[in-house]
């Protein structure tokens, strides 16, 4: 028997269960791993809440990146085989497998070899964010771009400052107080917002010499997206890839119109259910995390006995980096 997490209602991280289960075989292109390490994602925080895209269909499993040692292989599976350390991608819908557990049995599809030179712990830190945050370089930034990103704590947020830093653009951290802003310039912030104590487009202004912002890369949504717009450069790009705030976000009319801005939805799944695009992203991706260019950041590590306590860890917005579970 292996231990596992299920959820058999929505609500708060309580509700997170320890069961004991057998995993079986994997089945045609499937694969099974022993699970070394769990990366958290807000979208599973969501899910369990029953506040995410689609409902979960209950009892379920839960997680979807991860990074461990294959066990099995389902019939038709090629190219791996038993022992070989490899990456879950979160490729597959929430609920539909789930890794949070010992063991996991995930779609062949969403398998990748680990990169050698990090740590099961790094390798379970590294899809979500990087191809997550992939879209600023996808909107082509460049030598002296200027990118605002809130919420810039996250692993997402700390994977666009990397990025940004990668291509020559000067990444502008967002965030609500400033106690997190030496932090943020530690791991590359050029700028720091605190966006509760300040002018946020003022500001924005006198770091850009008042030309504004070419990209804003934002998770939160809301009514604050007006302010963003009006902190932009004119034809700038406003991507939008989550709604934190919990709000309806509204168009912001006018400063799109008088700025010509394009504003943007965003999720990973644009490159990884699209194979060119993902080859290109996982190439680059891993060229720079062998060059340094770009390194996971962890905020902290939970056992999976402690499963519960790391949800509420990852609601509490207290981390910079990534939280990541071990079995």
């Amino acid at each position: 028997m292996t231990q596992i997490v299920r959820i058999h209602q929505t609500g708060g991280p309580e509700v997170l269960k320890l069961e004991d289960a057998d995993v079986g075989q994997p089945g045609p292109g499937e694969i099974r791993i022993r699970v070394e390490a769990i990366g958290l994602n807000r979208s599973e925080a969501l899910f369990r809440a029953g506040a995410y895209l689609v409902p979960p269909k209950l009892p379920t499993l839960i997680g979807y990146e991860a990074s461990g040692t294959i066990e099995a292989l389902g019939s038709g599976v090629q190219g791996f085989s038993p022992g070989e350390r490899v990456c879950v991608v979160p490729s597959y819908r929430l609920g539909e497998y789930g890794v949070y557990g010992e063991k996991a049995i995930v779609p062949a599809r969403s398998v990748i070899p680990a990169p050698a030179q990090l740590s099961p712990v790094q390798a379970a830190s590294i899809w979500m964010q990087y191809l997550t945050a992939f879209a600023i370089i996808e909107a082509r930034i460049g030598i002296g771009d200027y990118v605002l990103i809130p919420a810039a704590s996250s692993s997402v947020g700390l994977a666009a400052i990397q990025l940004a830093n990668w291509a020559g653009a000067v990444p502008i951290a967002a965030t609500r107080h400033s106690a997190k802003s030496a932090a943020l310039k530690e791991q590359g912030a050029q700028h720091v917002i605190a966006t509760a104590e300040t002018d946020v487009v003022a500001e924005v202004m006198r770091i850009t010499g008042g030309k504004g912002v070419r990209v804003v890369f934002d998770p939160v949504g809301g009514p604050f997206v007006e302010k963003l717009a009006n902190a932009m450069a004119e034809e700038g790009i406003l991507f939008i890839y989550g709604s934190l705030s919990g709000q309806p976000t509204p168009y912001p009319h006018w400063p799109a119109a008088l700025k010509s801005l394009s504003l943007r939805g965003w999720v990973a799944s644009f490159i990884w259910n699209k194979p060119e695009r993902f080859a290109r992203a996982r190439e680059l991706i891993v060229r720079g995390l062998a060059e340094g260019h770009l390194k996971p950041i962890i905020s902290r590590t939970f056992p999976l006995s402690q499963i519960v306590e790391a949800h509420r860890f990852l609601e509490s917005n207290q981390q910079i980096g990534k939280i990541v579970v071990t079995p």
